[in-house]
């Protein structure tokens, strides 16, 4: 049964990785949510830690709530409603699949898991050109203005992605990209090597 309590600044404050928390939610004993005014997770007691199976188990007890939650809400179903636990099960396949595959013994078909499939799709397109940024055009009509690389890997802050391609695109093609990126077709777009729209853009300022 979950017993919602605030934590008055008469109490011990509780310090969170995202600040002191200013509420507390108790889903059973040792497994403790607490919320902060910009984000939240659960703290769990170091004996709930060790009835965890192991690849679910975070290195300081702390499961924050965008993803973590599921380790927990998986781990000590009965602590949690039928939607709470559909919704866990749903959320350890999109993004922690190796620990979901870990634990129950299940290999994660393609379209079972969001990691697993964006994983593929890099592997599959680990040499072709992958868009990392675009813009609509303004020096061609109908077209997008794409920067590709090998792979669609980007550099490190503050340095230039190496191999960088400039194409132009069909904007409603651009449109139907899939989920994960836009894989270039050499054969079918073009090299775009004329000025961009930012360069169109610095020189109608400097004019101004």
């Amino acid at each position: 049964m979950q017993c919602e309590r605030m934590i008055f600044p008469n109490e011990r404050p509780v310090h969170t990785p995202w600040g002191v928390a200013d509420y507390a939610r108790e889903y059973a004993e040792g497994i403790v949510f607490y919320g902060t005014p910009s984000h939240g997770g659960f703290k769990l007691s170091a004996e709930r830690m060790a009835q965890m199976h192991p690849a679910l188990r975070e290195k300081d007890g702390w499961f924050e709530e965008d993803c973590a939650w599921a380790k927990v809400a998986f781990a000590f179903r009965e602590c949690f409603t039928g939607e709470q636990q559909e919704a866990a099960i749903r959320t350890l396949k999109d993004w922690c699949p190796d620990e979901y595959e870990a634990v129950t013994g299940e290999t994660l078909a393609p379209g079972d898991s969001h990691i697993k499939d964006q994983r593929l799709f890099h592997e599959c397109h680990a040499q072709d050109w992958v868009v990392i940024s675009a813009i609509r055009s303004d020096q061609h009509s109908g077209m997008v203005e794409c920067i590709a690389t090998l792979g669609g890997k980007r550099g490190q802050w503050g340095k230039p992605d190496s191999a960088e391609r400039r194409y132009l695109v069909p904007d409603a093609e651009y449109d139907r990209r899939g989920e994960f990126g836009f894989v270039i077709d050499p054969d079918r777009h073009a090299l775009c090597d004329g000025p961009t729209v930012a360069d169109a853009t610095i020189a109608r300022r400097a004019a101004s």
